[in-house]
């Protein structure tokens, strides 16, 4: 990673979660990612994997962190300030203008079409009406001839095709896929996880993939990141612990 300052540093974050008597903490020990990284976090299902990816995507905060920094725009977000000073519309704005997310099932509004759905995030931001933007992330992902249907009429790896070019429409910093390869086929998750690959990296942006799928990260050359798991008893019942660390 050499002494570049990272897009993101986390240390010392948690965050708790209680469901049928099992208590779940995630703990970020330390957590970097310069900027065009590609990290792959993997793990089992129940992991944390989403949990983390819901942290750095500042929709779900932290109950406690030591360093929750983002570097955008030649200026450091503390992320520990904002959340504790209840900084909602600055934290939205981070949200809105420098992530770009790609969830398991696509995620696509089904009253849109694809055009649309692609162009959303450009339109929140106010960003210009420029097609030829839409048009040429749908060339590259192989979905410019289905840009005036409704998701509803496509197939589930065209689905994730279109939500890959929602997320990499207003050019952010940070891309996060959270399994984004889950419901196709094997063939079918070769191909749009090396389109996802090729496109962020064409565009600048890193990008943080959870994903349980090890030989698919080995193949792809992917940085890895496994957190260490521990399940212990406690008088109110089961504990599962979940550690991510890495850093620069």
């Amino acid at each position: 990673m050499g002494n570049a300052s990272p897009l993101l540093s986390l240390r010392g974050v948690t965050k708790q979660r209680l469901a049928a008597g099992v208590r779940f903490e995630l703990h970020v020990d330390a957590l970097d990612l310069v900027a065009g990284e590609r990290i792959a976090l993997v793990g089992e299902s129940g992991s944390g994997k989403s949990t983390l990816l819901d942290l750095v995507a500042l929709a779900s905060r932290p109950d406690d962190a030591a360093r929750f920094r983002l570097q955008v725009d030649d200026a450091v977000a503390n992320v520990v300030t904002l959340w504790r000073d209840g900084a909602s519309d600055a934290l939205a704005a981070l949200r809105a203008r420098h992530i770009g997310y790609v969830p398991q099932t696509g995620g696509l509004f089904a009253f849109l079409s694809v055009f649309d759905n692609i162009d959303l995030p450009r339109r929140l931001l106010g960003l210009p009406r420029d097609g030829s933007v839409v048009e040429r992330l749908a060339e590259r992902l192989g979905v410019a001839d289905q840009l005036r249907k409704k998701p509803a009429s496509l197939s589930v790896g065209q689905r994730q095709r279109v939500a890959i070019a929602r997320a990499l429409a207003h050019g952010p910093s940070l891309v996060l896929a959270d399994e984004p390869t889950a419901s196709v086929d094997p063939a079918t998750a070769d191909i749009v996880t090396n389109l996802l690959l090729e496109q962020a990296k064409e565009r600048g942006a890193a990008l943080l993939l959870a994903s349980h799928d090890w030989a698919r990260v080995e193949r792809l050359g992917l940085a890895r990141i496994a957190p260490e798991i521990a399940r212990e008893r406690s008088d109110d019942g089961v504990v599962v612990r979940s550690t991510f660390a890495r850093q620069s």
